[in-house]
């Protein structure tokens, strides 16, 4: 009895590459090289590699009343949207901060620590600059907003942005001699609608702030700040006298 072969005129597949030409089954291979993903590893897949992102923090210190600092929440919900983990706490607890930083920083956890405060947040800065110092872990970038009170830095800091209004309740910041890193006062009284208690809610402020610290978690570049030099003796008016044009904070 022959098999039954029905209609469909169906040719086997050893009959199939018998008679394909050999350019065709090289095209064919090609093709199906071209769909698989070029440099898949399965084990990437399972365990990807951290992002710079979420290797890095950002701890917001809010002024005395959290009631007044809530431009830092805008800002902490725009960071998280890009990954970055964010901390936002009232300045008293700036030694807690500085001590859960550090246990994040020797675990491997936290690579990159980025500190912004507001009003007496900012004024804190300088001591959670210094305490992280003396615990051995470094500060990428600072940013306080107009700090209430004179403050002098210390410690190590890759990047400290002082924003201040020289017209205002806002002082420079200056550095004392164990102070290591970069030091900018930058006087923005001229941009339009900042204050006192309003800078840290100043959509021009919160730019500005968001773009400094993604040019330090994803290398992204910054609109440079103009710097003004630590005031001298003598000086008290020379200070207050300099302003930074809108342009440099937009």
């Amino acid at each position: 009895m022959k098999p039954y072969r029905g209609g469909t005129n169906f040719v086997g597949w050893p009959s199939f590459l018998r008679r394909a030409s050999l350019p065709r089954l090289q095209a064919i291979a090609i093709a199906a090289l071209l769909l698989l993903p070029i440099g898949a590893d399965p084990a990437l897949a399972r365990n990807p590699p951290a992002s710079s992102a979420s290797t890095a923090h950002v701890y917001l210190l809010r002024g005395v009343l959290n009631i007044f600092s809530l431009g830092l929440d805008d800002i902490a919900v725009q960071l998280r949207a890009q990954g970055i983990p964010v901390t936002v706490a009232n300045f008293a607890s700036w030694s807690s901060l500085a001590d859960e930083a550090a246990v994040g920083y020797r675990s491997g956890r936290i690579k990159t620590i980025i500190l912004v405060g507001h009003s007496s947040g900012a004024t804190a800065l300088p001591d959670m600059v210094a305490k992280l110092d003396q615990l051995g872990v470094p500060v990428k970038l600072a940013i306080g907003l107009d700090s209430v009170f004179r403050t002098s830095l210390s410690g190590r800091v890759g990047r400290y942005i002082n924003f201040y209004i020289a017209n205002g309740a806002g002082t420079p910041v200056e550095k004392t001699g164990r102070f290591q890193g970069k030091l900018e006062n930058v006087n923005v009284q001229d941009v339009p609608g900042v204050g006192h208690m309003s800078i840290e809610k100043n959509q021009i402020m919160q730019r500005k702030v968001i773009s400094e610290i993604d040019a330090v978690v994803f290398g992204r570049s910054a609109p440079a700040s103009p710097t003004q030099r630590p005031r001298q003796p003598g000086e008290a008016n020379a200070v207050r006298s300099g302003t930074a044009s809108t342009a440099a904070v937009q």
